[in-house]
């Protein structure tokens, strides 16, 4: 009776594992054959100098964060941003500054939109903060 059981036991343990294992491997068959795409989309929101300056494909509305200095007035709201990848001109109304004063040694972050087509300025800012 002992040993019936032991063996009862034995074979329940060795067929979960069996199984167990199998679910597994067919996950994994499952994740390596899903497919699909992985990169950027539309949504993506560019974040430096170069890539909006190089996003000739996108129109005008396409969001961007940049962290940077605002390093020149350029005068009518057109300032010149400087990041690690280069420089651009933004526009900045002056609502947009939420009351701050900030100079070219502030490091900000804009959040904006593309403005390529019809401004002589290549982001137009939603909103300027300062960050330390």
């Amino acid at each position: 009776m002992k040993k019936t059981s032991i063996f009862l036991l034995s074979s329940i343990l060795f067929s979960a594992s069996a199984l167990a294992s199998e679910e597994t491997i067919n996950k994994e068959a499952m994740q390596t054959t899903a497919g699909g795409f992985q990169g950027p989309s539309v949504d993506d929101t560019l974040s430096t100098v170069e890539e909006v300056m190089n996003a000739g494909w996108l129109t005008d509305g396409n969001k961007v964060t940049l962290v940077g200095h605002i390093v020149k007035s350029m005068g009518n709201d057109i300032y010149t941003f400087q990041d690690s990848t280069g420089q651009m001109p933004i526009e900045i109304e002056a609502d947009e500054w939420g009351g701050q004063t900030v100079t070219p040694k502030d490091k900000v972050k804009i959040f904006g939109e593309i403005e390529k087509n019809d401004s002589e300025a290549a982001v137009e800012a939603d909103s300027v903060r300062i960050i330390k």
